[in-house]
């Protein structure tokens, strides 16, 4: 060894180790930061296809030239003769239609038989009211408008009167009379008292039948028949 150049001692190996990690830190540190400081990089952009050079426009093929069809020779229809053609029909003959009878009227009479009954005392009466004269019983005032029986050529044989009927008591010396208030009106059947009955809370009333010494004359002048 030359003795004009000093020996560097040597350090003891735990203190070079510690030299050589805080020198890798330290170069890590500026590596990073090497890194962080870069800009980043905008992304590539990748490159459009070129468009193919546009080719030589195609060449429409030749149409083939019509082809001359002669038209079909005309069908021969051969001619009907007389004996294949059916005759006509004979026309229908009309039938004449017959005259619509009119119904028959019911015939009407100039008096009704009524029935009344009192529901408080169970008195009741069978009366006759003419036609268009009012006839009173007890709080009643009977007025027949129409009174008549039904057709022969209906199926049911009825009476049917038309009657008006208002509820009014008899005047008393020294009170004033009340107006009659109206408890019904309308047609009533002998044959089916409920069918139309008169509601009231006192009295009841029903048609009976018909009658008369002779038939008032109807619309049609049709003769009824006998009570």
């Amino acid at each position: 060894m030359d003795p004009g150049i000093a020996v560097k001692p040597r350090l003891p190996a735990s203190q070079h180790l510690k030299r050589v990690a805080s020198a890798a830190a330290l170069a890590g540190g500026l590596i990073s930061t090497v890194v962080a400081a870069q800009p980043a990089q905008p992304p590539a952009v990748q490159p459009t296809p070129a468009e193919a050079p546009p080719g030589p426009a195609s060449i429409p093929a030749e149409e083939a030239p019509p082809i001359d069809i002669p038209p079909p020779a005309p069908i021969e229809v051969p001619p009907v003769k007389q004996e294949e053609v059916e005759p006509a029909a004979p026309p229908t003959e009309q039938v004449a239609e017959k005259p619509v009878e009119a119904p028959i009227r019911r015939a009407r009479y100039d008096t009704a038989v009524l029935q009344a009954l009192d529901k408080v005392s169970a008195e009741t009466l069978k009366f006759e009211a003419p036609v268009g004269r009012p006839v009173r019983w007890k709080g009643l005032i009977f007025t027949v408008r129409a009174c008549e029986r039904s057709a022969p050529d209906e199926p049911v044989e009825d009476a049917i009167a038309y009657v008006t009927i208002d509820s009014q008591p008899r005047p008393q010396p020294g009170r004033p009379t009340p107006p009659p208030r109206q408890a019904f009106r309308g047609w009533m059947y002998a044959s089916s008292p409920g069918l139309n009955p008169m509601e009231h809370a006192t009295y009841d009333a029903w048609v009976i039948s018909c009658r008369a010494n002779r038939p008032a004359p109807s619309a049609e002048g049709a003769a009824a028949p006998k009570a």
